[in-house]
């Protein structure tokens, strides 16, 4: 059996993007299909609600790894929730060729804003 039998025509057409990317680029959508696969976490699979766990930005720090870092820190927010900007935002970085750095600071601003909702929204 040939590989792409039986894959639908999205699946067949995701591999051969896949396939003329970068290895680089190839990570990034890698990350950022994980990043969408994870909003389907069933609600009691959920972390239980908690503070942020700081992890240390490393300097030459990338979008994806950034990403991947503050899932981590702020494990207690719905990510998909947050999917249109941070997908946005990773879209201006790999496509749009803006400074990961910058990408990266509104990343984290991203995440904190957010975490600010979940707290008011918990208060009230």
């Amino acid at each position: 059996m040939f590989p792409q039998q039986g894959m639908s025509p999205e699946e067949r057409r995701i591999t051969r993007l896949y396939r003329s990317l970068s290895p680089a680029d190839r990570a990034t959508l890698l990350a950022f299909g994980e990043f969408l696969a994870q909003r389907y976490i069933e609600a009691s699979e959920r972390p239980v609600r908690r503070e942020p766990e700081p992890i240390e930005r490393p300097t030459d720090e990338t979008v994806v790894a950034a990403l991947k870092r503050l899932r981590r820190v702020y494990a207690m927010l719905d990510r998909g929730v947050l999917l249109h900007e941070a997908s946005s935002l990773m879209s201006a970085h790999v496509l749009q060729g803006r400074p990961a750095v910058k990408v990266i600071d509104e990343l984290e601003s991203l995440f904190a804003r957010h975490y600010t909702a979940y707290r008011e929204a918990g208060d009230s």
